[in-house]
């Protein structure tokens, strides 16, 4: 580990850590390649279904920052707690969920995650303590604030990670979540994934502050940004919190800067970006720069990562089939997740 963070809540707020200590290796790396070029694909798979009408409604796509899923996810322990809003698809895979299971939910189908009845915004599973994903922009946030605080209740020593974008940091339900865990000390990690854009508001025209981790400044939560483009650097700066905020030390708040590729949501043609924006980030983008890692400072060979690169793409294409040939659910389960069971 790098340098640790003080146990003094309003000692050193703003503090960005050491995390060159915490280790990374070829096999790790290798491992979140293939994750984020097996979510890519799924995305962009979704993408041509979506254009086909084969998927209907919302579908927001990951695009772009699949690192953050992917290194956080990696970060984080199997028991600990995720709870996401509705750009999820990406997210759900990085737990485990798989790509078969995942498109079948976009197709409203019975094999999906959440057996066809969820969609796009809602693939929750608790079979892999993933909770979500949620519609209402920054409603979910206090959902983590509660897992959070059963965590401790029960002394369970698991951390309760949130996900939401730079709109969600405006609102009033996000303010509160993160002063509650303070006052409590909860074992919380606030995830904002800043893509610089609250739907098409660029995050200039939302916001004062565009460093959207110093909204912990006034409850003393420890906060820092990084990087939310290299998997690497995402898996360092949450392992580091994650063990601040097990360790019983109280909530933290994160900001990894990112950037998505597509729209808001499929019906969003994205013509507010600046001439030149999207090409920038693309010159940054996560999956080249981890496999640029891979070659030239671990020796692998880029046949090998093309031959990878094929066979998720082959893996992809079986999952996108058989999630097509999965049955529609039956009308008569429709009520069967509205109400609690009622034991007699």
């Amino acid at each position: 580990m790098g340098e640790a963070l003080s146990t003094n809540p309003e000692e050193d707020v703003g503090k960005v850590p050491d995390v060159s200590g915490v280790s990374v290796d070829k096999g790790d790396l290798l491992s979140w390649y293939r994750q984020m070029r097996m979510i890519r694909r799924v995305e962009e798979l979704a993408a041509k279904a979506y254009q086909q009408k084969k998927i209907l409604g919302f579908c927001h796509l990951y695009i772009g920052q699949e690192a953050v899923a992917v290194g956080t996810t990696a970060a984080l322990r199997e028991d600990d707690y995720i709870v996401t809003a509705y750009r999820d698809h990406g997210q759900a895979m990085a737990r485990g969920v798989s790509a078969t299971q995942v498109l079948a939910e976009l197709f409203g189908r019975e094999g999906g995650i959440t057996k066809g009845i969820g969609g796009s915004m809602h693939m929750g599973s608790a079979a892999h303590n993933f909770f979500g994903g949620f519609g209402i922009v920054g409603g979910h946030i206090p959902l983590a604030v509660g897992a959070a605080f059963a965590s401790k209740y029960r002394d369970e020593d698991r951390v309760a990670l949130v996900y939401f974008g730079d709109g969600a940091a405006q609102q009033g339900a996000f303010y509160e979540a993160l002063e509650l865990a303070a006052l409590y000390r909860l074992p919380c990690i606030f995830l904002c994934e800043n893509n610089f854009y609250a739907m098409g508001t660029s995050l200039e025209r939302q916001s004062y502050l565009t460093d959207m981790s110093r909204r912990g400044d006034g409850v003393g939560v420890r906060r820092w940004q990084f990087g939310g483009l290299c998997v690497q650097e995402v898996y360092q700066h949450i392992r580091t919190a994650a063990e601040h905020a097990r360790a019983g030390h109280g909530p933290v708040l994160l900001e990894a800067v990112t950037y998505r590729y597509r729209g808001h949501s499929m019906s969003d043609p994205a013509k507010y970006r600046q001439d030149g924006e999207l090409d920038s980030f693309k010159a940054q983008d996560c999956i080249a720069s981890c496999r640029q890692q891979l070659v030239e400072d671990h020796g692998v060979n880029e046949e090998d990562l093309t031959a990878m690169d094929q066979e998720i793409k082959a893996t992809c294409q079986k999952a996108y089939e058989a999630a097509e040939a999965s049955p529609a659910p039956d009308p008569a389960d429709l009520y069967n997740f509205t109400y609690a069971p009622v034991e007699s």
